[in-house]
């Protein structure tokens, strides 16, 4: 299937931009996209924030639907894209490394995804793989486990905030930014929100995550954003606001705790800022 991609212009770059969704708002300014562009962790190209992924090759792209569902799939990005259609939403992103964003992301919600992936009633989580391709990114060389692994619940991928982003700024995602498609879930930190996508699983067993894998006891499944839980190595209680380079307290869930808090109840064992 990815052959009948190859060498054609990028159908879907029509759609931009797309209309904007007025249900998510922000309270501070969107980051400027110089900043956004000049300010990434992508470590499949480098560990440095001022990054080039310019190597990323964006087409042919296709994503696998593999799992628990009715049926497996593969599709092309831009099939994919033109079938579920798109709209803008404004999003806050709070790295766990305590600084933040706020970003004009395009795309469309991981429920109209799950939907069209038709799960079984035995997937409790989706798993999502990028590529793996060490000519191509030579981040992949250095340490492991490539490639990088998220995962969230059904619930979490059916939450209404869990967005699969395709742009940003009006157009196409660029490629620092995680093309052609990457997760965005703004209640929690950056590193869930997964980059370049290729793959996503329905499963029954929780993923092991990429940074679960190098790092267990810093980060965790959840990751979800919380003043009151330092990492190891550092505070969250505030975060640098990229756009003004003001310190600001950290909201819990990063403000979205009345879109998400009732995803947790009865967890209370569990490590959910982890």
């Amino acid at each position: 299937m990815r052959a009948r991609f190859r060498g054609r212009r990028r159908s879907s770059a029509a759609l931009y931009p797309a209309k904007h969704n007025d249900a998510f708002t922000l309270d501070r300014e969107v980051t400027p996209e110089k900043i956004n562009l000049n300010y990434n962790n992508f470590y499949e190209f480098s560990t440095n924030k001022h990054l080039s992924a310019d190597t990323l090759k964006t087409r042919p792209w296709t994503v696998k639907i593999d799992g628990l569902v009715e049926k497996e799939q593969t599709l092309g990005i831009d099939d994919l894209i033109k079938s579920i259609g798109l709209e803008e939403r404004l999003y806050r992103h709070r790295c766990v490394e305590a600084w933040s964003m706020a970003i004009p992301w395009t795309g469309f919600p991981l429920r109209a995804l799950v939907e069209k992936a038709k799960p079984l009633a035995s997937a409790k989580f989706v798993r999502f793989e990028t590529f793996l391709d060490k000519k191509m990114a030579p981040g992949q060389k250095t340490f492991s486990p490539w490639p990088y692994v998220e995962g969230v619940t059904m619930a979490e991928a059916t939450n209404d905030l869990a967005f699969m982003v395709t742009g940003a700024y009006g157009k196409p995602v660029a490629k620092v930014q995680g093309a052609p498609l990457r997760l965005a879930l703004p209640w929690k930190y950056g590193f869930k929100s997964i980059k370049s996508i290729v793959k996503i699983s329905f499963v029954d067993k929780r993923p092991e995550t990429f940074w679960q894998a190098l790092g267990p006891d810093e980060y965790g499944f959840w990751a979800n954003v919380n003043p009151d839980v330092a990492h190891p190595r550092w505070s969250q209680a505030k975060e640098t606001e990229l756009t003004t380079g003001n310190l600001r307290p950290t909201l819990l869930f990063n403000g979205y705790g009345a879109q998400v808090a009732d995803l947790y109840k009865g967890l209370d064992k569990e490590p959910l800022y982890m």
